[in-house]
């Protein structure tokens, strides 16, 4: 059974509450196993991040990148969002963001704010996706516990091995197509949200679904110019417990609007 999420643009708002600090509402319908994704929490990071910058005078509406470490889950419901602006500048500006629940800060990012123009062209990539086409692509059964993906439509392709039938081995890798349902846009903030919220491509290899987000790097490289956004997932390495993992998020046009790296704890199913 799946719900009608709250739209990102509500779930993900801040509030001014005093000089540099400002309120938010995690929500439950952004969340994995119960706990607010990485992804949603840059979102709110990012968004108090400008909110800080334009109060201080910087004239930038975007932020570039958010560079966040997840010292601790925060459980939905009410958190706070302490700022500080490192610097304004005339091309970009920096902020410190530090979420905290109570006395504990939970989670810290460092935003680099910057303006992007809703019609800039890519004037160079490297390296393009190979998905198939989303009429080729297929959705599956909701994952337990993953409420989150009630806000997305998803379809999987299947070039890739069926993981959600069983099939592991490798590639540690997940291409999609990806759209916000209820008729939801992607923009220059909500699409930091798209570079974390697909399954953990660990899955492919045979982990488990507690895959905890310790550090997420995530960089907006153009404003989205499409509803449905193909999103390529994959892992460099694991070692030692921990995986690296890489998200590049393309438009229908074939740019490049968004990608991240992340490193994360992860745990196999015995005998994988």
């Amino acid at each position: 059974m799946t719900f009608a999420a709250m739209p990102i643009a509500d779930a993900i708002a801040v509030e001014p509450v005093g000089e540099n600090r400002y309120r938010a509402e995690l929500v439950d319908d952004y969340t994995v196993l119960g706990y607010p994704n990485g992804g949603y929490l840059q979102c709110v990071l990012a968004n108090a991040a400008i909110a800080a910058a334009s109060d201080d005078g910087a004239p930038h509406i975007h932020a570039s990148s958010v560079a966040t470490n997840f010292i601790k889950s925060p459980t939905v419901g009410p958190v706070m969002l302490s700022t500080k602006v490192r610097r304004i500048g005339r091309g970009v500006s920096f902020v410190a963001v530090a979420l905290s629940q109570g006395e504990d800060v939970l989670t810290e990012s460092l935003v680099t704010v910057a303006t992007f123009s809703e019609s800039s062209t890519q004037r160079y990539l490297s390296d393009g996706i190979a998905i198939a086409p989303l009429a080729d692509c297929v959705s599956v059964p909701p994952f337990e516990g993953f409420r989150l993906h009630d806000s997305l439509e998803i379809r999987y392709d299947l070039l890739m091995p069926k993981w959600w039938e069983g099939e592991v081995g490798g590639p540690g890798e997940i291409r999609a197509w990806m759209r916000l349902a209820e008729g939801g846009q992607w923009n220059a903030l909500n699409i930091f949200f798209a570079t974390d919220c697909l399954p953990p491509a660990t899955l492919a290899l045979g982990s488990t679904g507690w895959v905890p987000t310790l550090q997420l790097t995530s960089y907006l490289r153009r404003v989205p110019s499409s509803d449905w956004v193909a999103v390529r997932q994959w892992i460099r390495s694991i070692a030692d417990g921990v995986a690296e993992e890489h998200c590049e998020v393309f438009d229908e046009s074939g740019d490049l609007v968004a990608s991240a790296t992340q490193v994360a704890l992860v745990r196999f199913t015995q005998g994988s």
